[in-house]
């Protein structure tokens, strides 16, 4: 049995892209279960959702301009960043309404580019990602910017959570506020460039909200949201990239699935805890 179930873990291993898929999956994992901490303590889950959505016009054009195409998708994620936190503040509409158009009208502007020209990047790889496909270069690429992000975050915890959790006292004790909103929208676009080959522009933003979401379910403090967020992360992402092989099926929406089963998991044992408290407070 023991046996059995070390083979499985060991046999796709033998092959160097799944080495490679298996690495890069957890890379990227983290820095996504980092970042997803702060997006949900700031209500931003869906700037995650726009900005990725976003990168696409910035692929298409770097495509067209010979640069490479991570320079493009960041340059693009942070400006509907910047759109979108202008256009915000200058007019009657809620946040929410003014991501959408702003997400939705730059996707559909790189879906027309795409369609206008010859290129050899697969649309479907663009949406879904090809962890499978991932080359050495890539590992390095992606290592470097989800490192260098991550450590950035974790560093820097206490003060992103408290402008994320209310802004008005981080500017009240002296941080500088304007600087640490820019720099976490400067974090989120380079994480998402960071995930595109690996886990593709839909993808990616459950990667983003999942991990943090069943964290802040399960604890009340920071340090543990971020903690639970990484583990759940780790996990789905080696079961998800070892039983992909396994089964046959694409690794990244296996991840993603593995993600929302434990999301939904930790709401049900939530919920458990809180009928025994009442339980309890109505025994007393």
């Amino acid at each position: 049995m023991i046996d059995t179930f070390f083979a499985l873990i060991t046999e796709p291993l033998t092959h160097d892209f799944m080495q490679r898929a298996l690495l890069i999956s957890v890379l990227i994992g983290l820095v996504c279960s980092i970042f997803s901490c702060f997006l949900i303590l700031k209500g931003w889950s869906l700037m995650g959702d726009a900005v990725s959505h976003a990168v696409l016009p910035g692929l298409a054009l770097a495509f067209i301009a010979g640069i490479p195409l991570s320079i493009g998708a960041f340059i693009a994620g942070l400006f509907c960043a910047l759109v979108t936190g202008y256009l915000k503040d200058n007019s009657r509409v809620k946040e929410d309404a003014v991501m959408g158009i702003v997400f939705s009208g730059m996707f559909a502007f790189g879906l027309v580019i795409l369609t206008k020209i010859e290129t050899d990047v697969h649309l479907l790889h663009v949406l879904f990602g090809n962890v499978l496909g991932i080359t050495a270069n890539d590992v390095w690429e992606v290592g470097i910017i989800a490192v260098a992000c991550s450590v950035i975050m974790l560093i820097k915890r206490r003060d992103f959570m408290l402008y994320c959790f209310d802004s008005a006292h981080a500017s009240v004790v002296g941080l500088p506020v304007r600087g640490l909103h820019f720099g976490l929208l400067i974090l989120l676009a380079l994480t998402i460039v960071s995930s595109l080959k690996a886990a593709g522009i839909i993808l990616v933003i459950s990667m983003l909200i999942a991990p943090g979401a069943t964290g802040f379910i399960l604890t009340k403090t920071f340090d543990r949201m971020l903690l639970i967020a990484m583990s759940v992360s780790t996990f789905s992402c080696v079961a998800g990239t070892l039983m992909s092989f396994h089964f046959d099926v694409a690794t990244a929406p296996l991840i993603v699935v593995i993600q929302a089963m434990l999301f939904i998991m930790a709401v049900l044992i939530g919920k458990q805890k809180e009928e025994a408290k009442r339980l309890s407070h109505d025994s007393q």
